[in-house]
């Protein structure tokens, strides 16, 4: 088993990565999401996840470090994570009988080499009626989602019928590229 640090604090990232057996270490990273003026929407998630792995510290680690960041794309706009309830019902109004794109970039380093990429799926939402909305919300707390959902829990189990890509690039990491990778960092 191949030892990698995650630069996140996502309990999701986390689980993936031990799942597919990796051992993995989490290290904290602070970044402030702002992102350059005139940047596409979509070159977002993989801008974000590489700014995510560019602190010192990290490029000091002798383990290969994954970073990630995943945009929710709906009209040509990122929905972001909700600031609160009101912003999370909004969200998920808009994506009700919609489809839309959620795109996770991922970076892999090693000292100072970096490889990175976005991959991209596209998730289609039936009509969600407000009570679901409510429901979701208020027991699910979307809050530190993209687009205010998880396509793993209540909400995506019932309202999406049909995705095109990859479903952990949806849960926020394809898991199905990270040995592609470390593999162009000579890593495997």
């Amino acid at each position: 088993m191949r030892k990698v640090y995650l630069a996140s604090k996502s309990p999701r990232r986390l689980a993936l990565l031990q799942e597919a057996g990796y051992r993995v270490e989490a290290v904290s990273v602070s970044v402030e999401e702002i992102l350059p003026e005139g940047l596409a929407v979509t070159d977002a998630a993989e801008y974000l996840a590489r700014l995510k792995s560019d602190h010192p510290h990290l490029i000091q680690l002798r383990e290969p470090v994954i970073s990630s960041d995943t945009t929710v794309i709906l009209d040509g706009e990122i929905l972001h994570k909700p600031k609160d309830t009101a912003d999370a019902k909004q969200m998920l109004q808009r994506l009700s009988g919609q489809l839309h794109e959620v795109k996770t970039g991922i970076c892999i380093r090693l000292g100072k080499q970096m490889v990175s990429e976005a991959d991209s799926c596209l998730v289609q939402f039936n009509p969600i009626p407000n009570a679901a909305i409510d429901y979701y919300i208020e027991h699910y707390q979307p809050f530190d989602k993209a687009g205010g959902y998880g396509i793993q829990e209540w909400l995506g189990m019932h309202y999406i019928p049909k995705i095109e890509g990859s479903y952990f690039t949806v849960m926020g990491l394809p898991v199905h590229r990270i040995e592609s990778l470390l593999d162009e960092l000579n890593l495997k």
